[in-house]
């Protein structure tokens, strides 16, 4: 089992900066892809960004170079900072993690319970 507890959100006006703190719990960090998602209302669940085991990471093209995703293995944290924040960026922001498992078992992942994040006008 791994838990993750989100930490960071609150308001920010347009073109602010926040910076999101993932902190994992349980089972081994570094085996598992970190990732944030984020879900504004009324809309599907979406994909950030993620990194990898081996530190490779990649951007949904509304946050490419505005965000950045980064791990560290010795904290048990993967970190998203938000830059030049704009007021669609508004939403629920969950970790993620993704363990992969070789046959038979199944991959794993997990989630966190989320942090709000409010960008005003």
């Amino acid at each position: 089992q791994l838990q993750l507890v989100e930490s960071g959100g609150g308001l920010v006006p347009a073109g602010g900066s926040l910076r999101l703190s993932c902190a994992a719990s349980g089972t081994v960090f570094s085996l598992n892809d970190m990732g944030w998602y984020r879900q504004a209302p009324g809309k599907q669940r979406e994909l950030v960004a993620r990194i990898t085991t081996t530190g490779s990471t990649d951007y949904a093209g509304s946050v490419t170079g505005r965000f950045t995703i980064s791990r560290d293995n010795a904290k048990n944290t993967v970190y998203l900072q938000m830059d030049s924040l704009k007021p669609e960026d508004t939403a629920v922001y969950y970790c993620h993690a993704h363990r992969e498992r070789p046959p038979p078992y199944i991959d794993l992942d997990y989630w966190g319970k989320g942090t709000l994040v409010t960008v005003s006008i």
